[in-house]
C-alpha cells in the first residue's frame, strides 16, 4: 500500500470515528433531557394538591342563609365528592351546641359576642376573622300601611312589634339602637334567631319586626323596609372559624377560604351585607 493510501485510510477512520462520539454526545444529551422531562413532571404531579371529598357541617347565623346556600352550590359544582351541610339558628344556641360537642366543622357567628363562647372554650382551631358586617333595618307590612317611618314609631302602643331575643346579636344590635336613642319598646314577642322575627311580619302576625337589612331584601315583596339613622351605632360584625374537632378539615377550610375569597364576597354583598 502506498504512503498516501495509508494517510487516507487513516483519515477516514478518524472522521468516523468524531462521527460516532458526535452522535454518542448528542444521544447522551437527549437522555438527559427526557430524565429531566419526567422529572419536573413527576414533580407537578406529586405537588398537585389532592383531592377534596366528603362532607361538612356549618353552623350559622340564621341571617346567612340565603348568602350561604348560594355558597354551597358554587364550592359543591367546584369540587365534586363534596358535600355541605348547614345547620342554621340563632348564634347564641349555635355557640352552645358547639360547646357542648354537637359535630360541626365551621361556626359562622353573627357577632363576636357569641363568637366568644366558642373560643372562650378553646374549641375553635383557627383565629376567627370577620368576613362581613350587618346592620339593622326596620321590617314592616308590604306598602307599610302604618306610616312607619323612624325608630320611635315602633313605641307606639298600638303598634305590635317583634325583636329578636335579646341573647342573640339582632336582639342585642336592636337593644344597643334604642338605648341610644333613650327609647323604651316592649314588644309582643322576643324571638329565638332573626328569621322567626321576620316571619311574624310575613305571615302577619306583627306589623314590624327589627330585623338585618339582609334578611329584609331576601324577603322580596313580603314585607317592606325602613331604615333608620341609630342602625349605623349598631353594626354587627360577624366572624367565621374552623373548629377545633372538625371532622373533615380539609374541606371545611376550603369552604372558609370560599366565604372569605372576593367570589364570596361578592355574593355576599349582593345579599345587602357589608364589606368588614
Amino acid at each position: 500500500m502506498t504512503t498516501r493510501s495509508v494517510r487516507r485510510t487513516r483519515r477516514t477512520l478518524q472522521l468516523a470515528g468524531a462521527s460516532v462520539a458526535a452522535l454518542l454526545a448528542l444521544s447522551a444529551c437527549s437522555s438527559s433531557g427526557d430524565d429531566s422531562s419526567a422529572t419536573t413532571k413527576s414533580d407537578t404531579s406529586s405537588s398537585a394538591s389532592p383531592k377534596l371529598s366528603g362532607s361538612i357541617t356549618v353552623f350559622a347565623a340564621a341571617s346567612l342563609k340565603e348568602s350561604f346556600t348560594t355558597l354551597k352550590a358554587d364550592f359543591e359544582k367546584a369540587h365534586p365528592g363534596t358535600t355541605v351541610n348547614f345547620s342554621f339558628g340563632g348564634s347564641d344556641t349555635l355557640a352552645a351546641q358547639i360547646t357542648s360537642g354537637a359535630p360541626a366543622d365551621v361556626f359562622a357567628s353573627a357577632s363576636p359576642k357569641t363568637m366568644a363562647i366558642v373560643t372562650d372554650k378553646k374549641d375553635n382551631a383557627t383565629t376567627p376573622a370577620t368576613f362581613v358586617r350587618n346592620q339593622l333595618e326596620i321590617a314592616t307590612l308590604p306598602g307599610n300601611p302604618d306610616k312607619i317611618s323612624s325608630l320611635k314609631d315602633l313605641t307606639n302602643s298600638s303598634l305590635k312589634v317583634v325583636l329578636c331575643d335579646k341573647a342573640v346579636p339582632c336582639g342585642a344590635a336592636a337593644q344597643k339602637a334604642l338605648d341610644a336613642s333613650k327609647l323604651k319598646l316592649t314588644p309582643v314577642s322576643y324571638e329565638e334567631d332573626v328569621k322567626s322575627a321576620l316571619n311574624k311580619v310575613v305571615l302577619k302576625e306583627a306589623d314590624a319586626a327589627v330585623v338585618y337589612k339582609t334578611d329584609v331584601k331576601a324577603a322580596g315583596s313580603k314585607v317592606a323596609g325602613v331604615e333608620f339613622p341609630e342602625s349605623a351605632n349598631a353594626i354587627n360584625d360577624y366572624p367565621i372559624t374552623l373548629l377545633k374537632d372538625a371532622p373533615n378539615p380539609a374541606v371545611a377550610k376550603a369552604f372558609v377560604a370560599l366565604v372569605q375569597s372576593a367570589e364570596g364576597r361578592q355574593v355576599l354583598t349582593d345579599a345587602g351585607f357589608l364589606k368588614p
